[in-house]
């Protein structure tokens, strides 16, 4: 499979801190790589930077051929950062095929459902295919075709959840970016949802890159997973081989 996302080296900083260190990763087409690590350890920080909303202090992130953020750091008389301003904006990114399904879902709650799909369309130019592309999130989320109409305030954490994914599918994306599905939600509502996400990789063959602090679903449902810890990539592997190692079964399983 071919490399769809490239992480190489990269730095992310807040002030003084140091956000992400020497990050590498990538994402091969067609698969569902997960990030696992504790709250705080880095991993909304870098799904944020691969849509760029939070700038590279150092390293650069690849969409297939395409350099999408990039900083590279020189020395001359004092140590200072040059940004390279044909890095892609926010907008650009979404539109090459790149959609990010924020933590805590971050719905617009004063907006019925129908709305918020319209929202995440909100690219598409031809109104017949905005229709289709709803009638489909209504087909693969049936709840939400019952709740078309409903203010989002309404819906449960679960509705809101599938109709954040909903939302971000509405663009057609070719890369899904999750960040913490599962969050305050009951386990059966969880497994439905990473049912869906499965899905979503398998039948539409939407490429996905989940963080996630549920380690045990997270490795179950990718094929792929790197384990963050301030800031680094400390493991990375077959998903399969991580759930059996002793080291992430230690700090992430309870075991």
């Amino acid at each position: 499979m071919s490399e769809l996302l490239t992480i190489n080296s990269i730095d992310v900083k807040y002030g003084n801190i140091q956000a992400l260190r020497d990050v590498s990763m990538k994402v091969d087409e067609g698969d569902i790589v997960c990030l696992i690590g504790a709250n705080g350890a880095g991993k909304s920080t870098l799904l944020k930077a691969i849509v760029g909303l939070e700038p590279l202090t150092n390293g650069v992130i690849t969409f297939e051929d395409t350099k999408i953020a990039q900083m590279r750091a020189e020395s001359k008389q004092r140590f200072r950062f040059r940004r390279n301003h044909d890095i892609l904006t926010t907008d650009k990114i979404a539109e090459m095929g790149i959609a990010l399904v924020p933590e805590g879902r971050r719905v617009f709650t004063d907006m019925t459902v129908e709305e918020n799909l319209d929202m995440g369309a909100f690219m598409v130019r031809d109104e017949k295919v905005v229709a289709r592309k709803k009638e489909e999130m209504f087909e693969f989320f049936p709840i939400l075709k019952s709740r078309r109409k409903q203010k989002t305030r309404s819906l449960s954490g679960g509705e809101q959840q599938m109709m954040a994914i909903a939302r971000a599918l509405m663009s057609s994306p070719r890369l899904l970016l999750l960040d913490e599905p599962g969050l305050g939600l009951a386990p059966l509502i969880i497994q439905d949802i990473f049912q869906k996400i499965a899905l979503i990789n398998r039948e539409d063959k939407v490429t996905v890159f989940l963080v996630e602090q549920n380690a045990k679903i997270a490795l179950k449902a990718s094929t792929q997973g790197y384990v963050m810890e301030n800031g680094k990539i400390v493991l990375s592997g077959d998903s399969k081989e991580l759930l059996e190692n002793s080291k992430v079964r230690a700090a992430y399983l309870g075991e």
